[in-house]
């Protein structure tokens, strides 16, 4: 059995207006006053224990407010909140086993390091022996031993961070809330700040939950995520699920690039060999895991990501089983590790291919605009979403 460090049922956060009213996802943009928005729409939703777990989703979709419920800084409208099994619907932040760090690190200029650390500590009138050996294990843990003595001032934006994150963690809590705690970073320190958290993380054993719009921030360092949208979660599951089979027409496009061609079943669609038969718009067919349309009915959206697709000269020789379209080269963006195109297909339909720079080494190399090519690529490749676009159901994968 799972142990579940934070369980959300039905949790719900309405701002503003009529309580029976709803505007689900204008909460910012288009929201007037006296207006009722529904930031939050019931949530349901398991934490394991010491898991690294995102909140990922755009502005506005209701992650940081389910962040900020659970770190006891909003009151929920209804629902309840649950930490360590215990009901702390009602409880004020400083009376649930959490921490946040915002991205803001709201450390305090006039204290050193060393006393910004060891501030909880205090508070909790640990003795000073407790407190130093405590505030020494975790700045070595956050790779800042011999900066006791320096103040804020003196910090680069990285280390800051961790000061932000050793203060923290030295409470030992229960859960970590980070509310895009990165995004005052430049790119580069932001990339090498996602490994240290995960390393950190794994070293101290707490349950983290991160809230971001970064979907490479979120894939980088989370064992699960949830994607956001409209105050739900559209899907949850690990990065690569998540990645390979979204299963609604937000998650696809959030969560990277994706090609999305509607298409309905060809007849016989219900292949003997575990492969379903689909039409695109222009009459190709194409064929997909049978598995990847069980509960799709009618016409569906195939989608195919642009690094699994290769382009091909139109006499080339296709190997026999894959998915095959003919088109145009419409754009050619180099990249320099890859290179991105845009190919126009007949239907009218624009797919996006990555092809990496290997064997075409230069510039000069590269397909130009009005080359007509070939696209192909495996069935196992697909995934398939609904081809209306609508505000997905909830789903969570299971582990």
């Amino acid at each position: 059995m799972v142990d579940v460090a934070v369980r959300l049922t039905q949790l719900t956060k309405q701002f503003g207006g009529d309580a029976t009213g709803r505007r689900v996802a204008a909460y910012v943009e288009g929201a007037s006053a006296g207006d009722s928005v529904l930031a939050v729409d019931h949530i349901d939703l398991e934490v394991r224990d010491r898991e690294f777990f995102s909140l990922l989703g755009p502005s506005g979709c209701g992650k940081t407010t389910t962040l900020r419920m659970i770190g006891g800084f909003e009151q929920p409208t209804s629902g309840v909140i649950e930490l360590q099994g215990h009901d702390v619907t009602w409880l004020p932040p400083y009376q649930r086993n959490v921490n946040t760090v915002f991205q803001n690190y709201a450390l305090f200029p006039h204290l050193t390091v060393y006393d910004n650390v060891a501030f909880g500590l205090r508070r909790k009138k640990i003795g000073d022996a407790e407190v130093k050996a405590r505030v020494a294990d975790i700045l070595r843990i956050v790779e800042l031993p011999g900066y006791e003595r320096r103040k804020p001032g003196q910090l680069s934006g990285g280390q800051a961070q961790r000061v932000a994150l050793a203060r923290a963690l030295v409470n030992k809590p229960a859960v970590l809330l980070l509310d895009e705690p990165l995004g005052a970073l430049d790119l580069k320190l932001r990339k090498q700040m996602q490994v240290e958290l995960k390393r950190i993380q794994q070293e101290v054993g707490i349950t983290f939950i991160y809230v971001t719009h970064d979907q490479e921030e979120a894939m980088t360092m989370s064992d699960r995520i949830a994607v956001m949208n409209g105050g739900r979660y559209e899907q949850l599951g690990d990065p690569e699920v998540l990645y390979e089979r979204p299963r609604t027409r937000f998650v696809a496009g959030f969560l990277g690039v994706s090609n999305l061609l509607p298409a309905s079943p060809a007849d016989g669609s219900a292949a003997s060999d575990g492969y379903a038969a689909y039409r695109l718009a222009d009459g190709t067919a194409v064929r997909i895991p049978r598995s990847t349309v069980e509960g799709q009915a009618g016409a569906v959206a195939i989608g195919v990501r642009p690094e699994k697709i290769r382009l091909a000269e139109t006499s080339a020789t296709i190997a026999p089983g894959l998915n095959r379209l003919a088109g145009v080269i419409a754009d050619a963006s180099y990249l320099g590790v890859s290179t991105q195109y845009i190919v126009a297909l007949p239907g009218g339909h624009r797919v996006t291919v990555y092809e990496q720079n290997v064997e075409r080494a230069t510039k000069s190399e590269l397909w130009t605009s009005g080359e007509q090519v070939q696209l192909s690529w495996l069935p196992e490749h697909s995934f398939v979403v609904p081809d209306a676009i609508a505000p997905g159901v909830a789903t969570e994968d299971a582990a």
